[in-house]
C-alpha cells in the first residue's frame, strides 16, 4: 500500500541526495540514519528506538535461525518471520558498522508489505506495526528456543523483555472475580487528562469500584488493574485518535499531555494495593475540597450576572475611580455644536463655554480648531473629558463611598489570596502524596518518545532517544540524526503547541542497567564498538558494503581529478589562443570588473577614477617622474577607497559593489593582495592616450612584471578575486529575487531567493562583511514561500481539476522541496512559517470535499509534513543576467530602496 501510493507521485525535487559520496559519509561514530523509502518514517522511528536498546540490539545481532528449517518453508512463520529476522540482522549490522551516514531498509520493509495488504491508507498505524513486529520477533525467537531446549519450557527473550502481567480484580453483576492477564504495549487514553499519571489512574480503574471494598453484595460492576510483573521495557501506547461519527473519519486529539523523564510505578503495583487505595481515597477527598475552593475563587474572579464577567476587586476599583472623578454639571453632548457637520470637515467648530473679555480671542480660536489625528497625536485634545464622572456628589457622599469601597476591595483581595493559597497547598499535597521513599522503589527512566506530526490520516513520524553515554537526547528523523534537548522534546511531544505530539512512550527499568550497557571484550576488558561487536557472518556483510562505498568514493575522487585536468587543458588552450592574438600579452588575466574591452561601461567608470587619481597626484606632486606619480596616485586612490570602506552608509548604498578594493579592505585582505589589485588598475591599457597616463601605465605594467612569485602568492590572489566574484553573483541572485518578489512574480523569485540565501550563508561563514544581511534574505525567502503556499491553497480550494492539479504541482515542485531549508537551522520565524503552511493544508482535513480531492489531499499531505529530506546538492541555479559594475551598483540602489522601508536592515551588513 505504501509503494502503490508512492508510485502516483511526480515529485521533482530541487535538492536530492548528493551524488558526492563524501557528503554521505558517516562522521566518526555518529549514529546511522535510515532512508525513507516511501512514507516509511513510521518504520524508522520504531526501529531506531529498539536498536538503541543495546540488549535488544544484541539479541537481534546474535540471533541464529533454527537448524531444522524446511526448504521450502512449510509454515507462514518460516516463510515470513525468518527472512525478516535475516534482513533485520543485516540492517542492524549496517547501523552498527557502516561507513555511510544513512542506510537503506528497503529489504526489511518489503517483507512487511504482505502483513499490511489490507491497509489502503498512505501511512501505517504505528501501534499496529509495533504489535506485529514484536509478534514476529517473538515467533522467530520461539522457534529457536524450542529447538535449543527440547523437553523443557523454553524462555523467549522477546517476551521477557517487552511483556508484563497485571491482575484484574473486580465485580461483575455482584460477583467478585480475579484473573491475571499478559500485556505488551499498554494502551492509555489521552482525552481529558493532563499528565501520564492521570491517564494511568484512569486505565487502572474501570466502572464503579465501591463494591470492591464494601461488605455489601452490590449489583454494581467494575474492576481494578494491578501490575504483578512489569517488563524491563515498558511501552505506553497513547491513544490520540478517535473516530468522529458525524464526519465518518478518525480525528487526532491535540490536547497537551505531560509525562516525566523518571516514572515511579509503585502506586500501580499489586503489592502496594492497600497503600494505594488509602492514598487514592485521600486524594479523592482532597480533590472534592479543591473543587469547592475553585468554585468559590471563580465567583470572585468572574463577578456579574450578565454574559460578561469581571474580577470583583477590579469592579470595586472601577467604582472607586468613577466616584472620585471630577464632577461635571452638563450632559456629555450639550457642549458640542450639533450644527457642525460630522467627520471633522471644513468649518467644524466646538462651542467653548467661555464668555466676557476673552470671547473675541475664543472666536478666533474657533476658526482654527485642531482636528484630532489618532495616528499622529499621542494624547487626546485637552478639552475632551478623559473619563465619565458623577453629575453631583457631595464631599460626605464621596467620603462614605471611598471608605466602603476601599474596605470591601481589601476584603475581596484578602479572600482571593487566601483561596489561591489554599488551592496551591492542596495541589502541592497531591503532588507529594506518592513522594515518600516507600513509593519510589520501581523507577522507570524514559528511553524513547515516538512523535507524530499531522492529522489522523496523514503525517510524519520521528523519535527522540536518550543517549546515556553522551547524557543527551538525540533526534532520529529518517536520514537525519542530530543532538537535541529535553526542551525540544517537550515542545514536540507534549502536544497542545502544534500538530506534533507523542503517540508512544518507551520507559526502561532504571534498576536493570544491562538494557543499555555496552558489551565488553572478555580478554581485554575494552568496550566493543563498531564492527567488533558483530558476529563473524555480519562482520563480513558490513565489510563488503563498506568496500562498495569506499570504491564509490574512489571513483568519485578519480572523476573529479579527471575533470580538473580537463578544465586545466581547456584553460591552457584558451590562454594559448589569447596569446597568439596579441604580441604584448598581459602579465596576468585581469578579472572582468578590473578591465573591460568596451570603454562604455566598467572600464570607462574605472578609467575615470584612475585618471582622476593621476590628475590629483600630478597637481600635488613636485617630482614629475612617472614612477613618483604612480606611487602618489595609488596612495590617493587607496585613501579614497579606505574612506568608502569606513563610511557608515545605508544598506542600499554598498560601496563594495563599486570597487573590489573596498570589499578587500572590509574583509581584511593581505596588503600584498591590495597592492597588486591597485597596480593592475593603473596598468589598464584603456587609460587616456596622453603621454602622462601612458607613461604611468607602462611603469605599472613593468612593476607587475617584476613582482616575484614569493612576493605575492598567485593562488591566494586568485582566491580573493574569486571570493569577490562569488559576492557579486550572490548580489545579483539577491537583487533579481527581490525585484521579482516586488513584481509579485513569486515563482521565479523563489529560486533566486533560495540560492542567494544559500550562497550568502556560505559567504557569511567566512566573515560578516563577506555577504549581505541574512535577516533580509531570510524574510523574503520565507514570504515568497508563504505567498506561493497561499496561491496553491487558493487553487486547491477552487475545486476545479486544472486549478487543483496546478496548485498541487506548485507545492510538490517548488514549496515542499524548499521546506527543509527553513527547518534546518531551527529559526523561530522559519519554523512558524512552516507551521502556518502545514496548518493551512491540514485544516482541509476537517472539511467536506469531493472524493477525488480527498484522495489528492491524502496523497499530498505526507510529503508536506515530512521534514526529513536531506539538503546537499543543488541542481543548476537560474542563469544570471549580466551587469557592469556601474549598472550593478545603480540597480542595487533601486531594488534595495524599494524593499528597505518594508524591512529595516542593520547598517553594517
Amino acid at each position: 500500500a505504501e509503494n502503490k501510493a508512492s508510485l502516483k507521485r511526480t515529485h521533482t525535487e530541487v535538492w536530492s541526495d548528493s551524488p558526492n559520496p563524501h557528503d554521505r559519509k558517516r562522521i566518526d561514530t555518529c549514529p546511522v540514519g535510515l532512508k525513507n523509502v516511501g512514507n516509511t518514517c513510521w518504520f524508522s522511528a520504531v526501529i531506531q528506538s529498539l536498536f538503541n536498546l543495546l540488549e535488544f540490539q544484541r539479541l537481534v545481532l546474535n540471533y541464529s535461525p533454527p537448524a531444522r528449517v524446511h526448504d521450502p518453508p512449510h509454515t507462514q512463520k518460516e516463510h515470513r518471520n525468518l527472512p525478516f529476522m535475516r534482513e533485520l540482522r543485516n540492517l542492524f549490522s549496517l547501523m552498527v558498522g557502516s561507513k555511510r551516514k544513512y542506510v537503506d531498509p528497503s529489504r526489511a520493509v518489503e517483507i512487511l508489505k504482505d502483513a499490511f495488504k489490507s491497509s489502503e491508507s498512505q501511512q501505517q498505524d504505528v501501534s499496529e506495526f509495533t504489535h506485529k513486529l514484536l509478534d514476529w520477533l517473538e515467533d522467530a525467537f520461539q522457534m529457536k528456543a524450542e529447538e535449543d531446549r527440547e523437553g523443557e519450557k523454553p524462555k523467549n527473550p522477546m517476551v521477557e523483555l517487552f511483556y508484563g502481567r497485571f491482575l484484574a480484580v473486580g465485580v461483575l453483576e455482584g460477583k467478585k472475580f480475579e484473573n491475571t492477564e499478559m500485556f505488551g504495549q499498554y494502551p492509555l487514553q489521552v482525552n481529558g487528562f493532563k499528565d501520564l499519571h492521570e491517564c494511568l489512574e484512569a486505565a487502572m480503574i474501570e466502572g464503579e469500584i465501591e463494591s470492591l471494598h464494601s461488605a455489601e453484595n452490590s449489583a454494581r460492576s467494575g474492576q481494578e488493574h494491578w501490575f504483578t510483573e512489569l517488563p524491563p521495557v515498558l511501552t505506553f501506547e497513547l491513544s490520540r485518535f478517535e473516530f468522529n461519527q458525524a464526519l465518518g473519519r478518525p480525528e487526532k486529539i491535540h490536547n497537551k499531555l505531560e509525562f516525566p523523564s523518571m516514572l515511579y510505578m509503585d502506586r500501580y503495583m499489586d503489592r502496594n494495593r492497600e497503600v494505594t487505595r488509602i492514598k487514592r481515597e485521600e486524594i479523592r477527598r482532597v480533590k472534592e475540597h479543591l473543587t469547592l475552593l475553585q468554585q468559590r475563587l471563580e465567583r470572585y474572579l468572574s463577578y456579574g450576572s450578565g454574559p460578561k464577567r469581571f474580577p470583583l476587586a477590579d469592579v470595586l476599583q472601577y467604582a472607586m475611580e468613577f466616584a472620585s472623578s471630577k464632577p461635571v454639571c452638563t450632559s456629555p453632548v450639550e457642549d458640542i455644536d450639533s450644527s457642525a457637520p460630522p467627520g471633522g470637515t471644513k468649518g467644524q467648530q466646538l462651542s467653548l463655554p467661555s464668555a466676557g473679555p476673552a470671547s473675541a480671542s475664543t472666536a478666533a480660536q474657533q476658526q482654527r480648531v485642531a482636528i484630532h489625528k489618532p495616528f499622529t497625536q499621542s494624547r487626546l485634545p485637552p478639552d475632551l473629558p478623559m473619563h465619565p464622572a458623577p453629575r453631583h456628589i457631595t464631599d460626605e457622599e464621596l467620603r462614605v463611598l471611598e471608605v466602603c469601597l476601599h474596605r470591601w476591595r481589601s476584603e475581596v483581595e484578602n479572600d482571593t489570596r487566601d483561596l489561591q493559597g489554599s488551592i496551591n497547598r492542596i495541589h502541592r499535597t497531591i503532588e507529594l502524596m506518592y513522594s515518600d521513599k516507600s513509593m519510589m522503589q520501581v523507577p522507570y527512566r524514559l528511553h524513547a518518545v515516538l512523535v507524530h506530526e499531522g492529522q489522523a490520516n496523514a503525517g510524519h513520524y520521528w523519535a527522540y532517544i536518550y543517549d546515556p553515554h553522551q547524557r543527551c537526547w538525540m533526534k532520529y528523523n529518517d536520514i537525519s540524526v542530530t543532538k537535541s534537548s529535553w526542551e525540544e522534546l517537550v515542545r514536540d511531544s507534549f502536544g497542545g503547541y502544534r500538530n506534533a505530539s507523542a503517540y508512544c512512550l518507551m520507559y526502561i527499568n532504571d534498576k536493570k542497567p544491562f538494557l543499555i550497557e555496552e558489551e565488553f571484550d572478555k580478554e581485554t576488558g575494552q568496550i566493543l564498538s563498531g564492527i567488533d561487536k558483530l558476529p563473524p557472518d555480519l562482520k563480513q556483510y558490513v565489510r563488503e558494503d563498506n568496500e562498495l562505498f569506499d570504491k564509490e568514493v574512489e571513483e568519485w575522487d578519480s572523476l573529479q581529478v579527471r575533470k580538473a585536468q580537463q578544465e586545466k587543458l581547456v584553460l591552457a588552450a584558451a590562454a594559448a589562443a589569447a596569446a597568439s592574438r596579441t604580441s604584448h600579452p598581459a602579465p596576468c588575466s585581469e578579472p572582468e570588473y578590473m578591465e573591460q574591452p568596451s570603454p562604455t561601461n566598467d572600464s570607462k567608470h574605472l578609467q575615470e577614477d584612475t585618471e582622476r587619481a593621476i590628475s590629483r597626484a600630478a597637481a600635488e606632486q613636485e617630482e614629475r617622474s612617472p614612477e613618483a606619480l604612480l606611487t602618489a596616485a595609488i596612495k590617493l586612490e587607496y585613501a579614497r577607497l579606505l574612506r568608502f570602506a569606513q563610511e557608515d552608509t545605508p544598506p542600499e548604498k554598498d560601496y563594495r559593489l563599486q570597487h573590489i578594493v573596498v570589499y578587500f579592505i572590509q574583509n581584511q585582505a593581505p596588503k600584498k593582495i591590495l597592492e597588486r589589485t591597485l597596480l593592475t588598475q593603473f596598468a589598464d591599457r584603456n587609460l587616456a592616450f596622453d603621454e602622462r597616463c601612458k607613461s604611468i601605465m607602462n611603469v605599472a605594467r613593468a612593476k607587475l612584471d617584476l613582482i616575484k612569485p614569493e612576493e605575492v602568492n598567485m593562488d591566494e590572489y586568485e582566491m580573493w578575486h574569486q571570493a569577490y566574484r562569488n559576492f557579486r553573483d550572490t548580489t545579483i541572485f539577491m537583487m533579481t529575487g527581490l525585484d521579482l518578489f516586488q513584481k509579485t512574480n513569486y515563482m521565479e523569485a523563489l529560486m533566486f531567493l533560495i540560492y542567494s540565501y544559500q550562497y550568502n550563508k556560505e559567504l557569511l561563514s567566512k566573515g560578516r562583511y563577506r555577504g549581505h544581511d541574512e535577516e533580509l534574505l531570510g524574510h523574503y525567502r520565507r514570504q515568497c514561500l508563504l505567498k506561493l503556499n497561499e496561491q496553491a491553497a487558493a487553487m486547491f480550494e477552487s475545486g476545479e481539476e486544472p486549478e487543483v492539479s496546478t496548485g498541487l504541482g506548485l507545492m510538490n515542485e517548488l514549496v515542499v522541496p524548499c521546506i527543509p531549508l527553513l527547518l534546518v537551522h531551527d529559526t523561530e520565524r522559519d519554523l512558524l512559517a512552516v507551521e502556518d503552511m502545514r496548518n493551512r493544508w491540514c485544516s482541509y482535513l476537517g472539511q467536506e470535499m469531493e472524493p477525488n480531492l480527498q484522495e489528492k489531499l491524502t496523497d499530498f499531505l505526507p510529503k508536506l509534513l515530512d521534514c526529513s529530506a536531506e539538503i546537499k546538492s543543488f541542481h543548476d541555479p537560474p542563469k544570471l543576467p549580466s551587469y557592469s559594475t556601474l549598472e550593478l551598483s545603480e540597480r542595487f540602489v533601486q531594488v534595495l530602496s524599494a524593499v528597505v522601508d518594508g524591512h529595516r536592515l542593520p547598517v553594517a551588513c
